[in-house]
């Protein structure tokens, strides 16, 4: 399956967020203006594996699931601020502002 011009724009933005910080699907998807978290999912499910997939969580921070293992083993090693085993979303949320 070819990427599509939508499917650049999600990975652009995931390839943008910050070590030690996180999206969520809807966020990443009210960034952009258009879709929303489902189609955003769809675009990591495809090909999320080329960009830092640990930095996009559910809206409560929770990791993808079946990666849960890996996915903490990658916010340890950002420093990532967790509530347990989630995302801290107050504090590890990027708005897409700059750095």
């Amino acid at each position: 399956m070819e990427i599509t011009p939508y499917a650049e724009r999600v990975l652009d933005v995931v390839e943008r967020i910050p070590r030690g910080m996180v999206m969520s699907y809807g966020d990443i998807a009210e960034y952009l203006g258009e879709g929303g978290p489902r189609q955003v999912g769809r675009v990591m499910a495809l090909w999320g594996g080329t960009v830092p997939w640990w930095r996009v969580v559910r809206s409560d921070g929770r990791p993808v699931r079946g990666h849960e293992e890996r996915c903490l083993v990658a916010w340890s090693d950002e420093a990532t601020p967790l509530r347990g085993d989630r995302a801290d979303m107050y504090r590890a949320r990027w708005s897409g502002a700059s750095t």
